[in-house]
């Protein structure tokens, strides 16, 4: 039977190895536009990157209002959906490598760590944040 998760169990799902999340942002017109995204949980606070040039940095930079689904795919299938404003926490390069390193050993196991920050962590890839103020997180949905 399908059941909304607890905090707890929601906090370790997304913590949970490598799965994707799914960013939805707001394009000028209104549309929607949806990304995969590495990310890492620093407490309750989502941290990805993003290039600044990017479709989805300019749409959070003109409007911050966005929208994270990560979700295991398998039966039973369990979803946590995060929305709030994500926002720039820090573009220069050196927090870009920390971030990229972390986020890079969490996706591609630590002994790839370096590798992925390097490959990342340039100059104009920033660092975002996202508190969520909404969640909206089920179990067992085929149950």
């Amino acid at each position: 039977m399908m059941e909304e998760m607890s905090k707890a169990e929601y906090l370790a799902f997304l913590n949970a190895p490598a799965r994707c999340g799914k960013l939805a942002t707001v394009r000028e017109d209104g549309r929607p536009h949806v990304v995969p995204i590495w990310f890492i949980l620093d407490g309750e606070t989502l941290i990805f990157t993003a290039w600044h040039t990017s479709v989805k940095m300019k749409n959070i930079l003109r409007d911050g209002r966005v929208a994270i689904c990560v979700d295991h795919d398998q039966p039973p299938f369990h979803y946590v959906l995060l929305e709030g404003k994500a926002e720039l926490l820090d573009a220069s390069p050196e927090a870009s490598r920390q971030w990229a390193t972390i986020i890079g050993g969490r996706y591609m196991g630590t002994d790839r760590a370096e590798e992925f920050g390097k490959r990342n962590g340039i100059d104009g890839e920033w660092v975002m944040r996202m508190v969520p103020d909404r969640v909206v997180a089920y179990k067992n949905v085929t149950d």
